[in-house]
């Protein structure tokens, strides 16, 4: 299907990659990675023959049928389900011949020309690309809409409907999901395992790459490397080689040491046993996720808030929507919430439901059309969403910001503690005072966030903070929330990240603020059956009789009314107790791998400052961690003694 032989490709002075070889077979479905810069969009360039190679080539069939998403859709007065169908050029060929043949009225021609349409499956053509186009967001009026009144990311959807729509035989897609909401997401996700073509995919989101791809080629130090399976297979060979050939591997080990001991010491306790077995697999987890970023260039965390009121926000009998000068326009009602420290919250929601606007509603963005919001007198908001990297000045550099805009901390501090600060967001060395203008959509979201953290919050409100992020950024970001001493509500396509970091979901739906009783796997059935029933309730919700207390450490959570379907996956006590000690494991484990590597560094600076305050913090973390770690194992056996499980 695709054979590169001795390719090199390079952008300005230094090459991407050079002399490299690999082969992509019929039916492949292949997942690019490797950090921001290395070339992963110069490939796809390459295999489009936009861009010459500066050594070797690309073999590729000559009647290959490849299709990509265009970077730019320009603006025209076309119907938008007529601009979709445009991208089979097969189609519009006999179509285009038909219409020549009815007015010659050539009846033989007419005939064949028929039969061609029907070999390419012509007569569903429209029906398959509305199915398409509603699986990507768009609803029945928008076909006939012209694509000029379609804003930038609905007309990236519209590129991504038109390509999908091609009947492609090589399908590349450079970041499939930045512009999708998760609903959106999940129906792309089964259409690409679905299809019976090769595809060639750029993603920053492993969770949509474990479900699609069977291979993986990544591009690092100039090579392109391929290896078999998913993402996460991908991930497990590559944490293992590079464990062989770095030293920060004999610090796992004797952390692993560590944990194995705790394991021995409690496993003939009778009342332990359990959680020591709990504690292998957390053993396991962290073999498997430390190696793989030891190289990242992103670490940081956020310092501890200067207070922490209880509750941070709460949110009574509220709506939330948009008032105009003669009505005002309701897109979430009766809405109660309370918010405390060490809440974690997912926002989920199929899209257009209102989680941004509910999200700007708690950070005071935007007034309550009814109701109130009543913020506590020491609440510190980090709010981030698309608009914020809109008010970063362009003619101003990193340094300028975080010095000017990133609170008390910065403001007086000193240039080392500035550098130190951004380079931890991978802004090193004179990137520091490049203009933010030359910066690209990542490195933006990374400024911002820098921002963000620098101003220490103790409520997180988080409007996809992974768009235009790598994978290496997201796991920075994701182990610096998990670590994170305030409240948090995110919204985000990410559900690698979500997994991660929230406790809680909460479902926008129909107008209304509900507890979602599931996980993201019941939250995904659930969409596939809100696509295929009429119903307006959502099956798998529910709502508590009372506030149920958080995972974070009793605190009030939100309190929600939702009806209860009866296909609504109840979970009981033990189930979520469970769901709870696994989330917690899971911190542990990300927590014990920077412990590891953070000794690793104290070794060879052992008085750097940064460093061990660093330490403290983990430490700290540590201890707040297992207390929790112990508590959940005790009520699980409690109730297990009581369920007789």
């Amino acid at each position: 299907m695709l054979i590169a032989r001795d390719l090199t490709l390079r952008r300005g002075p230094q090459p991407l990659f050079e002399q490299v070889n690999f082969t992509v077979f019929r039916g492949n479905k292949v997942g690019i990675t490797g950090a921001n810069g290395t070339g992963k969009s110069s490939l796809f360039a390459a295999i489009l023959g936009e861009l010459t190679p500066d050594r070797g080539d690309i073999d590729l069939p000559a009647a290959l049928k490849v299709a990509h998403v265009e970077q730019e859709i320009a603006a025209g007065d076309r119907p938008a389900i007529e601009f979709v169908l445009d991208g089979d050029a097969e189609l519009r060929r006999v179509q285009a011949a038909i219409a020549d043949a009815e007015r010659r009225d050539a009846a033989m021609s007419l005939a064949q020309l028929y039969s061609s349409l029907e070999a390419i499956d012509g007569y569903r053509a429209k029906a398959r690309a509305a199915a398409i186009m509603h699986g990507l967001g768009f609803k029945a009026a928008d076909h006939e809409r012209p694509v000029a009144e379609f804003s930038g990311g609905w007309r990236v959807r519209l590129g991504m409907a038109r390509a999908l729509s091609s009947r492609a035989d090589l399908l590349l897609l450079d970041e499939p999901t930045n512009h999708l909401d998760l609903d959106a997401i999940v129906w792309l996700e089964e259409w690409l395992t679905a299809y019976p073509g090769t595809l060639l995919m750029i993603s920053h989101d492993r969770e949509f790459l474990d479900s699609i791809i069977d291979r993986v080629l990544h591009i690092e130090n100039r090579t392109i490397r391929a290896y078999a399976g998913n993402y996460s297979q991908f991930e497990q060979k590559r944490s293992e080689e590079l464990a062989l050939l770095s030293v920060l591997h004999a610090r796992q080990v004797k952390r692993i040491a560590e944990i194995t001991a705790f394991v021995n010491r409690f496993r003939a306790s009778a009342t332990k046993s359990r959680q020591a077995q709990s504690r292998l697999k957390m053993l396991q987890r962290m073999e498997r996720i430390v190696p793989a970023h030891v190289d990242s260039p992103f670490e940081f965390d956020f310092a501890s808030p200067i207070k922490t009121p209880r509750p941070l926000l709460t949110v009574e009998d509220a709506a939330c929507g948009y008032a105009g000068a003669r009505e005002s326009v309701q897109i979430v009602g009766g809405i109660n919430v309370s918010i405390g420290p060490h809440d974690r919250i997912a926002l989920l929601g199929p899209n257009g439901a209102g989680k941004s606007t509910l999200t700007k509603l708690l950070a005071g963005e935007i007034a309550p059309l009814t109701g109130k919001r009543t913020a506590a007198p020491d609440l510190a908001i980090g709010y981030f969403a698309q608009q914020q990297l809109e008010q970063l000045k362009l003619d101003c550099d990193a340094f300028w910001h975080l010095r000017n805009l990133g609170g008390a901390d910065y403001a007086a501090g000193d240039e080392q503690k500035i550098r130190d600060h951004l380079g931890s967001f991978g802004f090193q060395g004179d990137r520091a005072f490049e203009p933010v203008g030359r910066f690209s959509g990542g490195e933006k979201a990374r400024l911002t966030l820098a921002l963000l953290v620098a101003r220490r919050p103790n409520l997180l409100l988080l409007d996809e903070p992974t768009n235009h992020l790598d994978i290496e950024m997201r796991q920075a970001l994701s182990v610096a929330l998990q670590s994170f001493e305030g409240g948090l509500v995110v919204v985000s396509h990410d559900r690698h990240l979500i997994k991660s970091v929230a406790d809680t979901l909460w479902l926008v739906a129909d107008g209304k603020l509900q507890e979602f009783a599931g996980d993201l796997d019941d939250y995904q059935q659930w969409l596939r059956s809100r696509g295929k029933t009429s119903q307006s309730a959502p099956a798998a919700a529910r709502a508590p009789a009372r506030p149920r207390p958080s995972v974070g450490g009793g605190k009030k959570s939100a309190a929600v009314k939702a009806p209860a379907g009866k296909s609504a996956p109840r979970r009981d006590p033990l189930t979520r107790l469970r769901q709870q000690l696994e989330q917690v494991e899971a911190r542990i484990a990300t927590l014990a791998a920077e412990r590891s590597l953070l000794e690793a560094e104290l070794a060879a600076s052992p008085l750097e400052h940064r460093l061990n305050l660093r330490r403290a913090n983990l430490q700290r973390d540590a201890a707040y961690l297992e207390t929790q770690w112990m508590e959940i194992g005790t009520a699980i056996e409690i109730a297990e003694a009581k369920s007789g499980n």
